[in-house]
This record gives structure tokens, sequence and C-alpha cells, in this order.
């Protein structure tokens, strides 16, 4: 009988020891880092998880349940070793941006760390959009795997299927965010707008929280708890009413915080201190007032969405660290205003669509030019200074803070700081010299040059936006640029 040749079945590895090349081949493999680990105990692991709001989850529960989830899928495999659980972050956040995140990635890159591997006790919680894909290349160059439940072990970046299901999940946490911040924005959209309901946040001034009821999720009301609703505080509701008033007489923003500093009136800082333990209660200041005048819900309304929270990126040029977050104003067309009152108002409608119509008129005064207004910084301050008529001159001034609504100047403050126009004038064609030309120096004289104006001269440079610091230690001059040119004009 003639024998017949059989082809093996293929193998992982592929090696298959049937001759001596195969033997040889096979005595330098070795095994998947945090896959297959020889010695005995199995692999050490560290788990990662998270929680991102701790006000709305218990983060002693959720990080229990991950941590059982992790300890299911390496069972058999190995222990953990060493935990890294990050509360109060978002997952959007990369994980260079969340603190223990970042202290496990720094473990990672440590040659003596304590662990062979990662566990997550879920995909979701831990890797948002494309960070795993991001994130892959840094653990397969420091040979740590990273274990995770939806693929049943370690993601093998060898294995198409497991990147491309990493992708996925990604995706998938991505949706859910956007998903539930859709709903939920227009659920509170229609709690403001149909129901005048309050939906949270500091009172404003003038007004103090009352009960309004069981929540009508009945859920949430078997467990205690209540709506609340704007009602008037009788000890703070008359000065907001005098704001509105003085300033429907005419009275600059100004005039009604010293009118209210000089009264000895508790800002609402100080007038609520437990609901603004942030927020410093030495007096009222312009911003403060402002604040007052521009809040629409002082006519009984309930009005949402007047600021939005935007996303930027913390480098263009690294799209890898994320966004941040930034406040803004919404204007007015896009707030939510209840359809019916909500609460007592403090001011009519009438009346506060007035007042934001007013505005001071500010007019100059006929033969006053001020070239370098906007152009000049205190050294000592780093605030712009003022323009001001001293004597017959242009000049500018810096009051370091203090303002009309300050009152008087306190003992010890730095006095205000002044600088006339024409001692800066003369020597302005010397810088403007040296950031035009930085090849001419002492040793070689500038050519014959056609310099512009004064007026020419300081348009340019506010429309490169360059600001000059006066020092008045040194009575220089220095711009704001990379070569930060100084010039003395004492």
């Amino acid at each position: 009988m003639t024998a017949r040749a059989t082809t093996p079945t293929p193998t992982t590895p592929p090696h298959n020891p049937v001759h001596s090349l195969g033997a040889w081949a096979d005595a330098f493999s070795r095994p998947r880092p945090g896959v297959d680990r020889p010695e005995s105990g199995g692999l050490r692991f560290a788990f990662y998880g998270r929680v991102s709001t701790e006000d709305h989850q218990d983060p002693v529960t959720s990080r229990a349940w991950q941590l059982l989830q992790a300890r299911v899928l390496i069972a058999g495999h190995g222990r953990i070793v060493a935990e890294f659980f990050d509360v109060g972050h978002s997952r959007t956040l990369p994980w260079a941006r969340r603190s223990e995140a970042a202290a496990l990635l720094a473990a990672v890159a440590d040659p003596d760390r304590e662990f062979d591997a990662i566990v997550v006790g879920s995909s979701e919680r831990a890797f948002h959009g494309n960070q795993f894909t991001v994130m892959a290349p840094l653990f397969e160059h420091y040979s740590v795997a990273v274990w995770i439940p939806e693929l049943g072990g370690a993601a093998d970046p060898r294995i198409a299927g497991h990147e491309e299901l990493m992708v996925l999940l990604g995706i998938l946490a991505k949706r859910e965010i956007t998903r539930t911040r859709i709903r939920v924005r227009t659920a509170m959209t229609v709690q403001a707008w149909e129901q005048g309901r309050y939906l949270g946040g500091r009172p404003p001034y003038g007004y103090r929280l009352v009960d309004a009821g069981p929540h009508p999720n009945r859920a949430w009301a078997r467990r205690g708890v209540r709506l609340q609703r704007l009602d008037v505080d009788l000890d703070t509701a008359p000065i907001a009413r005098w704001i509105f008033t003085q300033r429907l007489a005419g009275h600059s923003i100004a005039r009604i915080t010293r009118g209210l500093n000089d009264a000895a009136i508790r800002c609402p800082s100080a007038a609520d201190p437990d609901r603004n333990a942030h927020r410093r209660s030495e007096g009222w200041t312009l911003t403060t007032v402002r604040a007052v005048l521009a809040n629409p819900r002082y006519t009984g309304r309930q009005v949402w969405n007047r600021q939005r929270t935007d996303h930027e990126l913390l480098d263009p040029a690294n799209t890898t660290l994320g966004h941040r977050e930034v406040m803004r104003w919404n204007t007015p067309d896009e707030w939510v205003i209840s359809t019916a009152a909500a609460h007592p108002a403090l001011v009519s409608e009438t009346d506060f669509v007035a007042v934001q119509g007013l505005r001071v008129a500010r007019e100059g005064v006929p033969g006053r030019v001020y070239l370098l207004a906007g152009l000049l910084r205190c050294g000592q301050c780093g605030r712009l200074m003022d323009s001001c008529w001293s004597h017959g001159r242009p000049a500018y001034r810096c009051r370091h803070g203090r303002s009309s609504a300050t009152g008087p100047r306190a003992d010890g403050r730095v006095r205000n700081l002044y600088l006339r126009e024409d001692h800066v004038l003369p020597h302005l064609p010397a810088l403007w010299i040296r950031l035009t030309h930085p090849e001419d120096t002492p040793e070689r004289p500038h050519r014959e040059l056609l310099l512009p104006t004064n007026e020419e001269m300081t348009a340019r440079l506010r429309a490169a936006g360059l600001t000059l610091t006066y020092d008045p230690a040194g009575r220089t001059l220095t711009a704001d640029t990379p070569s930060r040119e100084r010039i003395a004009i004492g």
C-alpha cells in the first residue's frame, strides 16, 4: 500500500513541530503580552472604571458593579492588583485629562509597573468615540493588553473584528450621550415653556425657594423628591424693585451701585451666603447690578436657556486633547419663556423691556481726540488705561479697578497712574522703526524712511491688535510682540 501524504490542518500559531525547522522556529515563540502568562498565578490586572456625575449616580455602587464585571471577565486568567476609578469625569474627556486614567497611563509607561494588563468594567464607561483607536498603539507599544467585557477577553490589534467592534462601541457611547442630551433638553424646554417649572440653580436676588408639591414622577415622589418654585423674599425684593426704579429714572448703573454700597445694603452673595459660597461678598459691583437688570425672571415668567455650553478644541493642531467647555450667553430669541406667569413679578414686563433699551449716550467732547485710546496698558495691574482730559491736553489714566461705584480710594491702595499723550507721541517713530525694520540697529542706522503720521501709526497698531505697556518706574513703553520692543520716554 502506498502511503498518502496528508496536509496538516493550520493552527494558531501556524508553526507545527513536525520537522526540525518547525521545532526550531517554535522555540522562539513568545506568548502575547497580557494574554498568556507562563508564570504561576496568572496575569496581574489593573482595573479601570469611571462614573461621571456623583450627584446623580452612586459612585460606590457603580464601582462595585464595574469591578464585579471585570472580575468575572478575568476569572481563571489572573487577579486584580491595582485599581483606578474616576469620579466626576465625563467619558468625552480624553484619558490624559481624567485624573485616575492619567495616573494609569503614567503607570503603563513605567517599566517597573506592578500589572501586566488592563481590564475595564464597561467599554462605554472607559472609551468614547475613537478614543480606543487612538490609544491602542500606546497600549501595544508598552505591551499592555486591554481586556474588554464586550469582547470576552483582550482586544487583539491583529484581529480586524476586534478593532471594528471597539470603534462601534465608541460610536454607541457617543450616540448615547447625544441622545440623552437631546431628550433632556427637549423635556426641559417643554417643562419651562408649558409648565413654567423651576429647573434649578440659585434663585435670583429678591426671591426665595418654596415647596411646590410632590414630584410628578411617581418613583421620585415615593423617595420624597418635591418640586420647588420661586416666591418673593420680603427682605431683598424691595431692593430689586428699587434697582429697576432707579434705572427707569435715568440713573446710571455705576450710580445705582454706589448708592447700594453707601447705604450698606448687603449684596446677593452676602444676603444668601449658603447658596453663594463661591462668590465674594465684599459689596455690590457693576456686574452684579447689571445682572439684576438683565434677568427676565423678575417679570414673573420662567425663562430658561439663557446660557449655553459650547465645546471648543483645546488645541486645533492636536485634536486628541479633546474639547473644553465654554459658557456663553444666548440672545433673547433663543430663550425659552413660559407662556404664563410662574411666580410673583417684581417688575412689569413693560418696565423690564424699557430698561433693556436704556443706553447711556457717550458723546465725545468736540475738539478732544485721543490717538492712543485702547493702546496703552498699565504696567502695575495690566489693565487698559482710560482716556481723560488733563490740563487742556489728552492724557491716560489707570485707577487699578476702582470706579465711581466703589467709593473713594482706600488707604494704602495704589495711587492712580497718569500719562500724557504728548509724552508718548514723539517716541512713537522710534518704536515704529523697530517693529517694521528690525534689521536696523544703532550700529546700522536705519535707512531714510517715509514715516507715517501719528494718526496712521496708531491706526495700524490698533488694527494689528498691539498694545503698549507703560512702566512708570522705568518710564518705558513695551510692545506686546514676541521681540518685546521697548523704548524710553523719560
